[in-house]
């Protein structure tokens, strides 16, 4: 048996546990062990990225980028299924003439809907935005989006993590391994979507050979209980004090433990969920609690509407606006519904009434707040519609053009960037694909997409991979 292993000596020095392995034994272990530490030191940047920082505060301490950004967080909003953008953000009177014309052989379905100038800017928006198109100068609408896979679960997985070929970090994990977390009691990366996972699940918001620690935490808005939006918030056998007590006597083992592990991200994002754990009973219950607000706040989301999906995503937006003002760098919002292969008239207009007025009073909310000035908002979708008839009165998939938009975060707004074709069917003018739309998002926060970088397996992995994707910076003001 060794010597000072019992649970009495767990506030002793390491180098009393020689059970374990300490960093006396491996000094005396090694002959040129000193030697050995000054390699370590000369490599300290390559082994352990952010060094620096992560000695000062973890994985998640606060990080400067590589310049001054624009912004200091993000709300990424999804519209899963394929928004079809000539009935929301793309005028297209060109397809309408050919579609009364008939001057095709596939069968050309024009938009059920009007497009009208919205604000001072005299932005065109589709009349399925009335709420939204109050706030048209905040708006810059990218036109000229294009991706390169056509099915649904490829094609998102390119929007939230840059590739579908193989785990790839996402978005918001980059986000978060560049900059840290502003807030050590909250997670630093929230995920949300009513009523479960959307499709590809987890893989949206994973951290894949990053450190778990940059990974999002998954939130289902339509529950009201902190017990079941976070399950095991609390523990129901130990009080506060008692935990730190134990979390204390874990960390000192973990200690110990990491001595023989050097630079083990693993471990050290196990660590720091503990400590994360134990500091949300407080802050996350709080965070969380939209019973808080004032009625009129509740009112203008839509907490109040008698449709239950627009409560929803009231709750959702309502939550993202509370995690991103208490130093949550990243929340990503999910709302679905947009696979139209039929009945595109009831189906978008439902669609878009679903989020119309969350969407607008969350904006409005930001601005409001003095946020919206350095919180960049980006709305995305997997892909576009076709301009030719689908299902009766429907459209199919278009991996070749549709819309994307940007508000806040120094981004110029009243802006429609880019076209399609006249038909809609093909972006034809400034295009972007979803590389550059990343590394427009980067930038905003400060980063260089190409310098961005995470090391494994021997090579330097970027968001935007070998694409050589650069922002597009003319949608800065």
């Amino acid at each position: 048996m060794y010597p000072n292993c019992g649970p009495e000596h767990l506030g002793a020095n390491l180098e009393d546990f020689p059970c374990f392995g300490s960093r006396r034994e491996f000094l005396n272990r090694m002959g040129t062990g000193f030697g050995a530490l000054a390699l370590v030191g000369l490599l300290q940047d390559e082994l352990v990225p952010n060094a620096p920082a992560q000695a000062a505060g973890g994985l998640l301490a606060p990080k400067a980028p590589h310049y001054p950004g624009t912004a200091n967080r993000v709300c990424h909003i999804y519209q899963s299924g394929g928004q079809a953008h000539q009935d929301t953000w793309d005028p297209k009177p060109g397809l309408t003439a050919a579609a009364e014309q008939g001057s095709s052989n596939r069968k050309l379905l024009a938009s059920p809907f009007k497009f009208t100038p919205q604000g001072k800017s005299g932005l065109e928006m589709s009349e399925v935005w009335p709420e939204l198109g109050k706030l048209a100068d905040e708006l810059c609408v990218i036109r000229s989006m294009y991706t390169a896979a056509p099915a649904h679960g490829p094609a998102t997985l390119i929007q939230t993590c840059g590739d579908f070929r193989l785990p790839k970090p996402s978005l918001g994990a980059w986000v978060v391994y560049g900059l840290g977390s502003a807030n050590q009691n909250l997670p630093a990366f929230v995920a949300m979507n009513p009523g479960g996972y959307p499709g590809e699940g987890m893989l949206n918001w994973q951290s894949a050979f990053m450190p778990g620690a940059f990974q999002g935490t998954y939130v289902d808005p339509n529950k009201n209980d902190i017990d079941q939006i976070i399950e095991n918030i609390r523990s129901t056998l130990t009080t506060s004090p008692e935990q730190r007590v134990q979390l204390d006597a874990l960390n000192r083992l973990n200690e110990i433990h990491k001595q023989k592990r050097q630079n083990d991200g693993v471990l050290d994002a196990r660590i720091q969920s503990f400590e994360l754990a134990y500091r949300m009973q407080t802050d996350a219950t709080e965070a969380f609690d939209v019973k808080r607000e004032p009625d009129h706040i509740k009112e203008a989301y839509g907490l109040n509407s008698p449709n239950r999906t627009v409560q929803a995503q009231a709750r959702q937006f309502l939550l993202a606006r509370r995690l991103l003002e208490r130093g949550v760098r990243y929340v990503q919002v999910w709302n679905g519904g947009w696979d139209t292969h039929n009945d595109v008239k009831n189906a978008v207009a439902r669609g878009a009434s679903n989020i119309d007025q969350p969407i607008a009073a969350f904006l409005k909310d930001l601005k409001e707040r003095g946020l919206l000035k350095d919180t960049l908002v980006a709305s995305s979708t997997e892909f576009g519609r076709t301009s030719t008839e689908d299902g009766p009165g429907g459209r199919s998939h278009n991996a070749q053009a549709f819309s994307s938009w940007l508000a806040g975060g120094g981004i110029k707004g009243g802006v429609a960037y880019g076209s399609t074709d006249e038909l809609g069917a093909v972006s034809v003018e400034k295009k972007v694909s979803v590389h550059e739309f990343h590394s427009t998002i980067l930038h905003a926060l400060g980063f260089d997409s190409e310098k961005l970088t995470f090391r494994n397996s021997g090579r330097d992995f970027r968001l935007t991979d070998i694409s050589g994707a650069r922002p597009v910076k003319e949608l800065f003001a």
